[in-house]
């Protein structure tokens, strides 16, 4: 692999005006980091991005590259673009084991990490390396949040995650693993225990419905909690996938390799909603797709769908007697999901907006002073790397809060 990333790395041409940068929701600084690395700099080249993005062993392997950097490479306009991604997962993980954090000097403030998640593990390792003292409380017994359980191994290895385990330890981070904030503890109790900030990261773990019949039977299962233990189901030989977006491939590609050998995705639209690179994954892993389908209820033998018929202007219509039984001995269904509101329900103050997302400003900060939040929580599933980015802004919010009212009493 060390060969090709270097040749990879040598097809850089240095743009003076870089548009793989301006791909990148985090701006990595793409051209210099490759000189860096052609140079010999690998150490510089690792920190750099580091410091630039916390998740970037991460991002190197789950962000969607088409449509960002590689695909604003400009050697992609007329053949094929510098393979980035390959190029910043080895400086990545060859430098993520190198890295030794030492604690930063205490400055005496206590904050409150909720979820652990790509918003949260980011927001921790900021406000650590700011000399806070930093508790992740999470309500699983491991780290990730959708990084460990919603996406597949195959993308993303846990042992990632139990890297980055180890790297919040030694940054002197506390983690709480099985607490759920809103349950035995609550808001005001973190605030009762000298928490000058909280941040809330839960992520959205309650799955979006079809509100259509038969989705309660035994045969039909969400994305997000087939997801979270595929081992756990026993899906049969023939799979009905409804959804068609990334989350949709990884659970086909997971029912393939968990041994059911016929796996179709449906969706509505006329087009594959998963970005270009999932879906031609899965079509190569096995997964066949029928478009142009609505579901119209769900039977113990399958599902039942009608045709739809899109014209021009983009407005679609069922087909006349189009109703169709398509067999199955399981249905996961895969269309996005919403965030859970144990925190919401047991704390005063916090304003949510009509999809349950928690309301806050550009800065993160919620309706409830010294409460902070971002990621999917706030803006419904995204990407990890748009999370990272826009946590780095929350933590410095957070940052400015605790030092502006350091001497002030506790909520």
């Amino acid at each position: 692999m060390a060969l090709h990333v270097v040749n990879e790395a040598k097809r850089c041409l240095n743009c003076k005006k870089p548009q793989c940068m301006e791909g990148c929701p985090i701006h990595t600084p793409i051209p210099l980091m490759i000189q860096d690395f052609l140079s010999g700099e690998m150490d510089k080249a690792g920190e750099m991005v580091f410091q630039n993005n916390p998740l970037s062993l991460v991002c190197s392997l789950v962000c969607n590259h088409e449509s960002q950097c590689e695909g604003h490479c400009v050697l992609g306009r007329k053949g094929m673009p510098v393979h980035i991604s390959s190029i910043e997962n080895y400086i990545s993980d060859t430098y993520f084991d190198k890295f030794k954090p030492h604690p930063a000097p205490r400055n005496g403030m206590r904050a409150a990490i909720i979820g652990s998640g790509p918003a949260g593990i980011t927001i921790a390792i900021v406000l650590a390396s700011r000399g806070y003292d930093v508790t992740i409380f999470e309500s699983r017994d491991k780290i990730g949040g959708v990084l460990r359980y919603g996406i597949p191994d195959f993308r993303l290895p846990k042992t990632i995650l139990d890297r980055y385990k180890t790297k919040l330890l030694q940054m002197g981070i506390q983690i709480r693993p099985n607490t759920t904030i809103g349950g035995a503890l609550c808001i005001d109790d973190l605030f009762r225990d000298g928490y000058r900030s909280i941040f809330i990261g839960t992520g959205v773990w309650r799955p979006n419905c079809l509100h259509i019949p038969g989705e309660s039977l035994g045969n039909v299962h969400f994305a997000i909690d087939y997801l979270c233990n595929p081992d756990s189901y026993e899906l049969g030989e023939r799979v009905t996938v409804i959804g068609a977006g990334n989350a949709a491939m990884d659970v086909a590609r997971t029912a393939l390799r968990k041994g059911s050998p016929n796996v179709t995705v449906f969706s509505r639209s006329a087009k594959i909603a998963a970005s270009k690179r999932e879906s031609e994954y899965a079509s190569v892993d096995g997964v066949r797709f029928e478009l142009c389908w609505e579901p119209v209820e769900i039977t113990p033998e399958g599902v039942i769908f009608r045709k739809l018929a899109y014209q021009e202007d983009g407005t679609r219509t069922a087909v006349p007697d189009s109703e169709t039984l398509f067999p199955s001995d399981s249905v996961i269904i895969s269309i996005s999901q919403g965030p859970k509101n144990k925190i919401v329900s047991t704390t005063t103050g916090i304003d949510v907006n009509s999809r349950g997302l928690l309301v806050t400003n550009e800065h993160g900060e919620t309706t409830r002073p010294g409460i902070f939040a971002s990621g999917d929580v706030v803006n419904g599933a995204k990407t990890v790397v748009e999370a990272v980015r826009y946590s780095k802004d929350v933590a410095d919010a957070m940052d400015r809060y605790m030092r502006e009212h350091a001497g002030e009493a506790l909520n």
